[in-house]
């Protein structure tokens, strides 16, 4: 089996962060945050890195990332841009709406598709998820063999330890009964609040309005997800539904987005593949706004003084 893949959704603007996020400096010799999930990937015997951008930020992004990272990390490049894969039609259609949203984490893995030759983890370029995910991974990988198709995986994390003081969050709440994941609701506005009634109630509040309590201890996705190739097909076809909603409502999808949350929620109750549960010992942190940008800082200058990573990775 050919070493597993690891691709990073890093094309995205951090709308309420204010700019690029994943270009942050974080480590003390200029590492961003993905450094860490690059070298702590390939130490767990990940053999190639397919970083998913926008043209408009590639100069951009290999000077504050693939200029540092080093000769002995294989990578490539993909990029997402508004009218990658979209039916010329479609696409004016959305152009006539004003629609300016990204089309969504499916749509963006689904430009890198022609690379992705072997199993593959997806995550986030600005979230930090921990060497124990990474290696989990792989082991979920060589255990089930290269030619999977009904068997995928997630590593969840505790909700409460993926919260951020500064406000809202979007996580992705998981139903795992017996290790299996047998659904995912992704949620848009949890935050923790003291109220009165108790300084660790977690809620999310509706679009319409409607309030719901979460306990701490929830499985959430922050979107490490693990993938055999055999399920792109269905990646595909999902997202051409979804282009197929938006294209009867244009106006009313106009900030609709393929999540891949969705998609696989869609194919665990289709029969389509069963997704695994897989636990990790590492804890999750990340920059969803501007100020936990001091707290991630810290969190790495601990790690790298317990000597999990050196002063200066590459």
């Amino acid at each position: 089996m050919k070493g597993p893949i690891l691709v990073v959704l890093a094309a995205g603007m951090g709308s309420r962060y204010g700019g690029l996020k994943q270009m942050d400096t974080i480590g003390k010799n200029g590492e961003v945050l993905l450094d860490y999930s690059v070298y702590d990937a390939v130490k767990s015997g990940f053999e190639k890195i397919v970083f998913i951008i926008r043209r408009d930020i590639e100069k951009d992004f290999r000077g504050a990332v693939l200029s540092r990272i080093g000769s002995g990390v294989k990578w490539e490049l993909a990029f997402q841009e508004k009218d990658s894969l979209i039916p010329p039609d479609i696409f004016k259609a959305a152009q006539e709406a004003e629609r300016t949203k990204p089309w969504g984490t499916g749509h963006a893995l689904l430009c890198a598709a022609d690379k992705l030759d072997a199993p593959f983890t997806v995550i986030n370029a600005d979230d930090f998820y921990g060497r124990a995910a990474y290696a989990t991974m792989c082991k979920h990988f060589l255990d089930t063999g290269s030619d999977a198709a009904d068997v995928q995986a997630l590593v969840p994390y505790q909700l409460e330890k993926t919260l951020s003081p500064q406000g809202t969050v979007a996580r992705g709440v998981c139903d795992v009964q017996n290790g299996y994941l047998t659904g995912v609701d992704e949620l848009t506005a949890i935050e923790k609040k003291a109220d009165g009634q108790s300084p660790s109630r977690i809620i999310n509040t509706d679009t319409n309005g409607s309030i719901r309590e979460l306990s701490a201890d929830t499985p959430v996705s922050m979107n490490f997800w693990g993938f055999f190739p055999a399920i792109l097909p269905e990646f595909q076809k999902y997202f051409q539904d979804y282009l197929k909603e938006f294209a009867a409502d244009p106006k009313g999808q106009i900030k609709s987005e393929c999540f891949i949350p969705k998609a696989v929620d869609y194919f665990i109750k289709s029969g389509i593949t069963k997704v695994k549960a897989l636990s990790a010992s590492s804890d999750w942190f990340g920059v969803t706004y501007k100020e936990d940008r001091e707290a991630a800082i810290k969190k790495i200058e601990e790690l790298t003084a317990a000597g999990i990573y050196p002063e200066k990775l590459w």
